[in-house]
C-alpha cells in the first residue's frame, strides 16, 4: 500500500478516448490528483466526478491536473465522461494495474473497489491521501486544501 513520501507508482493506462495516459510523462510538469472510484454512473461516483469536474479550473490554477481511474472500460468512461460534461481524463483500469500499484482497498468485504484519491506533486512524490467511500465531496476539498500547501 502506498504511504506519504512514496513515489508515484509508474502505469499507463487508456482514457475515454482510447489514447494512452503515461503518468511518468505527467510528472514533473504539474501536480497530479489521481482518484479511484469504484463505478461509473452511480451515484457517489457522480457525484465525486462532477464535483471534480466543477472544481477543475481552481486545479489547473493551483497547477494540478485531475485523473479518474476505475475498471470500466474505455467506452463506459467515454459515455460518462460525454453525459456529465467530465473535463479531466478517466482512466480503464480493466485489470486493476494501477489499482494495485497503489495498493487501493475494497470495501464491504472486498466486493466493491475502494475511493481513495492521492496528490502526487510535481517531484512524483506522493504528498496526500484522502481514503473515504461515503464522502466523495471530501476528496475534492482535502486534495485543493494540500495542494495550496505545495
Amino acid at each position: 500500500m502506498i504511504v506519504i513520501g512514496d513515489p508515484c507508482p509508474i502505469f499507463e493506462l487508456p482514457n475515454q478516448d482510447g489514447e494512452l495516459v503515461k503518468i511518468q510523462s505527467l510528472i514533473g510538469n504539474q501536480n497530479i490528483v489521481v482518484y479511484f472510484y469504484p463505478k461509473d454512473d452511480t451515484p457517489g461516483c457522480t457525484v465525486e466526478a462532477c464535483s471534480f469536474r466543477d472544481a477543475n479550473q481552481e486545479f489547473l490554477d493551483l497547477g494540478a491536473i485531475v485523473i479518474g481511474i476505475s475498471s470500466d472500460s474505455v467506452s463506459s468512461h467515454k459515455k460518462f465522461s460525454n453525459k456529465h460534461q467530465l473535463n479531466f481524463n478517466l482512466l480503464a483500469d480493466q485489470n486493476k494495474i494501477a489499482r494495485k500499484l497503489f495498493g487501493v482497498p475494497t470495501n464491504l468485504f472486498g466486493l466493491l473497489p475502494g475511493r481513495v484519491s492521492y496528490v502526487i506533486n510535481k517531484k512524483g512524490i506522493v504528498s496526500g491521501i484522502y481514503n473515504s467511500m461515503l464522502d466523495p465531496n471530501g476528496h475534492i476539498n482535502k486534495a485543493l486544501d494540500l495542494l495550496k500547501t505545495l
